[in-house]
């Protein structure tokens, strides 16, 4: 293993020390509250939707949410091991891909996602 995937890993094993990430895929409906900062103030705000894509790689780990609110698609990613945020799982989605990019095309019923049992 070299120095760098060491260091990652320890970095990881600290940022996780404190949080719990809960196991997720593509197609799983997640609350993602988000530590907002304004100035003095700092609130958390939820962001609501369908992971529609999963990048593992390291501490650079992503993942992408998408939600429609008000007709209007909006698609937002994340760090996985930000500090600055939470994830709570809401649902499992049965889904036979890794990326839910077709999603971005489809609306209404056609874009919903059928709960695993």
């Amino acid at each position: 293993m070299s120095l760098l995937k060491k260091y990652e890993a320890s970095q990881i094993e600290t940022l996780t020390a404190s949080k719990t990430i809960p196991v997720f895929k593509a197609g799983d409906t997640v609350t993602v509250s988000v530590k907002v900062v304004e100035g003095a103030n700092s609130r958390t705000q939820d962001f609501q939707g369908v992971v529609i894509a999963r990048r593992n790689a390291g501490l650079g780990s992503t993942f992408r949410v998408r939600k429609v609110t008000a007709g209007e698609g909006i698609e937002r990613s994340f760090l996985l091991y930000s500090p600055n945020i939470s994830i709570r799982l809401d649902r499992r989605g049965k889904v036979r891909r890794a990326k839910l990019y077709y999603l971005r095309d489809r609306k209404g019923k056609s874009a919903r996602i059928e709960e695993l049992r």
